[in-house]
């Protein structure tokens, strides 16, 4: 099976277990969520260690989620500049933990004035 079809199989295996509210556990973390889709650690590390510098589990984000440039107005701008780690501490949040936008930018900015919801 070619890796873009299991890549397409899995993100949409995602996508389904995501919409439902029994999916996971209310105090899950992100990356157990992710290492019980059935890959382990191995889901997002190269062998199941970390990478000095990210970049492997930026492409293995990328491959299920898409690129920043393709998401919303508030991924878009980060495109280039950031990678998904930067933001989402998968480590030490829980699934539908969103991060801020405080948390880098002090002029106010918040994703609901951003995406106007």
């Amino acid at each position: 099976m070619s890796k873009k079809l299991l890549s397409a199989l899995f993100g949409a295996s995602l996508a389904a277990l995501a919409m439902s509210p029994a999916a996971f556990a209310a105090d899950q973390k992100i990356n157990e969520f992710h290492a019980d889709m059935g890959g382990g650690c191995e889901t997002c590390h190269k062998d199941g260690a970390p990478s000095s510098d990210g970049v492997y589990e930026f492409q293995q984000c990328q491959s299920c989620h898409g690129p920043l440039a393709d998401m919303d107005a508030v991924h878009k701008p980060h495109d280039g500049k950031l990678q998904c780690n930067d933001c989402h501490k998968v480590h030490d949040e829980v699934v539908g933990q969103r991060p801020t936008c405080e948390g880098c930018h002090d002029d106010g900015r918040t994703a609901e004035k951003i995406l106007g919801k």
